[in-house]
């Protein structure tokens, strides 16, 4: 398999959704609460289908099940990773995550690390991120009494901004902003603080898991400490915003190229999830183009040793970890 696997996208309405996915991205969305294009998953609430090469017709899941060898026979029972890209036409819900040991314990699935890169940020948008309880006693006493004001850290946010999010850590998306995220391949979320708001599909208020909110929450709160680097590779700009060991689960790149060419070569990792935020230009592998635009996302086989990329290219890359 000498050549990338695209993906054709699943998409998920919410509460907080917008119709972004269809102005910015030109994705044909199922209304206009959609917030959330699972761009490449091979999670049971969304696997998305292989449209090209031998595998086209599968769906990620499959491919991961079947043919292990385009991964480099990567260890594991799940695809590990998942690319989302969200829009925020509202608030999302205050929210924490647990780690692999908590989920598979109560959840029977992987935990939950994720990072965003921000795409867009509507003036004066902000990010819940963090906490300020000292302990466990008063992150609790909060919690029950709803100090949601004490409790929760804001952050102005702005486009191009980066922020790793550890599982147990509080965060949630404020409303006007769009994000590429990069997590482990979970769909457990626990929801901390709603906004007091009306499901209009049920007429009710969505569900709140304050318990396993407070068994799983970070105290006190620490902001990761990344370091980024920045370098070249031909005439792309290359920056690395997190990897092993600060982030165990994967690493996360942004390949910049402004109407140049750069050939990249694989490193250790088995395989590389690609996905073009902006412009247009080609990949080739193997001597063979492909044509490659704003919205397309892909993946990089264990097979494809060496790629070139050619264009006017924003690209949002990621390759596992060794968690």
């Amino acid at each position: 398999m000498s050549e990338p696997l695209f993906l054709a996208p699943v998409f998920h309405e919410k509460i907080w959704g917008g119709n972004k996915l269809a102005t910015e991205f030109g994705y044909k969305i199922p209304s206009d609460q959609t917030g959330e294009c699972w761009a490449i998953s091979a999670h049971p609430h969304g696997p998305a289908e292989v449209i090209n090469g031998p595998y086209k017709g599968l769906t990620l899941d499959q491919v991961w099940a079947q043919h292990r060898e385009a991964f480099g026979n990567a260890k594991g029972d799940v695809f590990p990773l998942l690319t989302k890209i969200l829009d925020a036409n509202d608030n999302l819900s205050v929210q924490v995550h647990p780690n692999d040991a908590y989920a598979a314990e109560h959840e029977h699935e992987l935990g939950k690390t994720e990072c965003w890169y921000v795409i867009s940020a509507e003036p004066g948008a902000e990010l819940y991120y963090g906490h300020n309880a000292k302990n466990h006693e008063e992150l609790a006493d909060w919690i029950n009494h709803g100090e949601w004001d004490k409790l929760f850290r804001r952050v102005p946010v702005k486009a191009g901004d980066f922020y790793y999010v550890p599982s147990g850590m509080i965060h949630a998306l404020g409303k006007g902003i769009m994000v590429l995220e990069t997590q482990q391949s979970s769909d457990t979320t626990y929801r901390l603080y709603d906004f007091d708001r009306v499901d209009k599909k049920t007429g009710k208020k969505r569900e709140l898991h304050l318990k396993q909110s407070i068994d799983v929450i970070t105290v006190p709160h620490e902001d990761p400490k990344l370091n980024v680097e920045k370098t070249t590779v031909g005439d792309a700009e290359v920056t690395t915003y997190v990897k092993p060991p600060v982030s165990p689960h994967f690493s996360v790149y942004q390949w910049l190229l402004k109407n140049g060419t750069a050939t990249f070569k694989r490193g250790a990792a088995p395989y590389t999830l690609v996905s073009v935020l902006k412009g247009e230009g080609h990949i080739e592998v193997d001597g063979k183009n492909y044509d490659i635009k704003k919205g397309v996302h892909f993946i990089l086989p264990y097979q494809v040793k060496e790629w070139t990329l050619t264009g006017d290219l924003q690209i949002i890359a990621s390759e596992p970890g060794e968690a």
